[in-house]
């Protein structure tokens, strides 16, 4: 296990030597395969069965040692290396360390090298958590000074590996430079376990810059290796990987069942709740509103401050932060708020820096965003994209100067039209590099009872029926064709009674442009409706026929029976008011559930006295 890092070999020779030294009465080689069957790792052994077995097997054979008296120049300090695999485990599965750095100092008083390695690695893996950035870097210094003293492989390879993951949950800049130290060491010869997690920070380097087709690719990559490894955390780094790919690309809800199967295996740490926020967010984007309230609130339990602070705390409390955005949640919002002010200067990163989800300033900014605090959330929006940017991380950078861009325009001072205009551009033209998926895309918008679901290209989001999704959906029906405000307000009841009252200078409601456009619309409609009832697809039947009766009753709102355009009172300024109103409020009310969509809307809907939908740019 130490030379080659096979930990699933490693895991049965140790078993069977330890079944073999207890039959023989061996203590000595009974202790060794006890610690040696811990692994390279703390909490190797997820299931009750698992954990019980080596927890018990400990505990034994510790009585045995104390009992038998070994002599430790000829033994090494076993009694030790026990204690420190205890200590380590149980404070690791509770969130804590005070244990394990107590024994730590009586291990650095052992002559025993193995001890003192054992005890700054274990103790290591028990400081993930954000808040001992600067104690794990003189814990993985110290690791590395007795690796090379004890001259051996295995401890020299895992204290580079501990400098590389300090180096990259700190946001080092120069973390590259000792990740291609590692790099080389495994060149020389392969280490299973090392080179899974150097695969897995491949993969979080490939999505911070963008090449999502690439990392996806290299995820499924390491998921082969983690398992051949034996890595008891293979599946859920995947898992985490394609959450980060998915959520980038706008289609985080297509992992709904594998994100619930994962959240509940008995494998995942007990120490992490990711996946959790993975699945209140990815909810809330499906439109599962009861889902996502049921997630967020077993996050919340007692108390967020309760939580572990493990290494995937941090993006735990992201995904609180983004639920909470989606379902209008202003305490919840709050509370990540106070959370995460104190790592404001770190990334979002999962576990061992297997996935990245860019600065803690945008989950500060998006909170702040919640919270009505628009002055707050542009300010840690701003130090979002410059942070960021240092990262290297682009879809990063795009999400936080979209997000930036709609703070701008929820305050609506005299100049900020014109920054989220600016910013919304900036965003453009981060599409991920050589994404064969960041092509154009038109948007659709399809009536579903009360709901409307809002498509583009591989994107797709329900969102509330309102006024403004009416608005929207003659206007992407209708791609580059102007549509008067007058006609897309005929609609309004309102404005129908009040046009029913005032006879004078008479106005077309609509006129034979748009009726002409409503009717191809329901002629494409109709034409689509044969074809699909022919290839018996009921839903995509179901969906057109629910669209074909919304512009039917368009037309028989703004015509007479016999095909007469009626009359409006020629108001547009009013209309023009209207209309763009309810527009506004449709296309906010689509950018909380998917930002992406929402942003190329602002950019692509043009209100005014005509108002028009021109598809613009690329969009990933």
């Amino acid at each position: 296990m130490e030379y080659d890092g096979d930990l699933a070999s490693a895991r049965r020779w140790f078993g069977a030597a330890y079944v073999e030294a207890e039959r023989t009465g061996d203590v000595a080689v009974m202790a060794r395969a006890v610690v040696g069957y811990g692994g390279l790792w703390v909490h190797e052994h997820r299931t009750a069965v698992a954990a019980g077995l080596f927890e018990g097997r400990a505990a034994y054979v510790s009585t045995l040692v104390a009992a038998a008296g070994l002599d430790p120049e000829k033994h090494g300090d076993l009694a030790l290396r026990l204690r420190v695999r205890a200590a380590g485990e149980s404070d690791y599965r509770v969130g804590r360390s005070e244990t394990i750095l107590a024994l730590l100092d009586e291990a650095r008083a052992s002559p025993d090298p193995a001890a003192r390695i054992e005890a700054l690695s274990i103790a290591h893996h028990c400081l993930l958590g954000p808040e001992y950035v600067h104690l794990r870097r003189r814990l993985a210094d110290e690791l590395i000074g007795e690796a090379a003293r004890a001259g051996r492989r295995g401890p020299m390879l895992m204290s580079l590996l501990w400098q590389v993951v300090d180096m990259l949950l700190s946001g080092d800049r120069h973390a590259g430079r000792r990740l291609a130290e590692l790099r080389a060491q495994l060149a020389e010869g392969p280490h299973l376990a090392a080179g899974f997690v150097a695969g897995a920070v491949d993969v979080m380097l490939a999505i911070r810059a963008g090449r999502l087709e690439e990392a996806e690719q290299l995820a499924q990559q390491c998921y082969e290796l983690g398992t051949k490894a034996g890595d008891v955390d293979a599946q859920a780094w995947y898992v985490a990987q394609l959450v980060a790919i998915r959520w980038y690309q706008g289609r985080l809800p297509e992992l709904l069942p594998m994100l619930y199967a994962t959240a509940s295996a008995p494998t995942l740490s007990a120490v992490d709740n990711s996946l959790v926020g993975a699945v209140a967010v990815a909810s809330a984007l499906a439109g599962d509103r009861r889902a996502a309230e049921n997630a967020l609130a077993s996050l919340r339990g007692s108390g967020l401050d309760r939580l572990p602070r493990s290494s995937s705390w941090l993006v735990t409390m992201y995904g609180i932060v983004e639920a909470a955005y989606l379902l209008d949640n202003r305490h919840a919002a709050a509370r990540v708020y106070g959370l995460l002010l104190p790592f404001a200067h770190l990334p979002m990163m999962a576990s061992l820096g297997v996935a990245c989800f860019g600065s803690v300033e945008h989950a500060l900014g998006v909170a702040a965003l919640t919270m009505g605090d628009l002055d707050r959330a542009m300010e840690h929006l701003r130090e979002a994209v410059h942070r960021n940017l240092a990262l290297g991380h682009w879809p990063a950078v795009r999400t936080s100067r979209l997000r930036f861009a709609e703070a701008l325009d929820r305050r609506g001072g005299p100049d900020d039209a014109a920054a989220a205009a600016a910013q919304r551009t900036a965003a453009g033209e981060l599409a991920p590099p050589g994404e064969s998926g960041a092509t154009a895309h038109s948007v659709t918008c399809v009536r579903q009872g009360r709901r409307w679901r809002v498509e583009m290209g591989a994107r797709s989001v329900t969102v509330d029926h309102m006024v403004g999704m009416l608005h929207l959906a003659v206007l992407t029906a209708n791609a580059g064709a102007e549509i008067r405000s007058i006609e897309l307000v005929a609609g309004v009841e309102a404005l129908g009674r009040a046009a029913a009252t005032d006879a004078g200078s008479a106005q077309a409601l609509l006129d034979e442009t748009a009726v002409r456009s409503y009717r191809q619309r329901v002629a494409e409609l109709t034409e689509a409706i044969d074809g699909a009832g022919h290839r018996g697809v009921a839903a995509a039947v179901a969906t057109m026929e629910q669209e074909r009766d919304w512009v039917l009753a368009q037309l028989g709102t703004g015509t007479s029976l016999a095909g007469r355009r009626r009359s409006f009172a020629n108001d547009e300024e009013r209309a023009r008011l209207a209309v763009g109103r309810a527009i506004r409020r449709a296309v906010a009310q689509i950018d909380r559930a998917d930002p992406v969509i929402g942003a190329h809307l602002r950019a692509s809907v043009h209100s005014g006295m005509r108002c028009w939908y021109q598809p613009a740019g690329p969009v990933a």
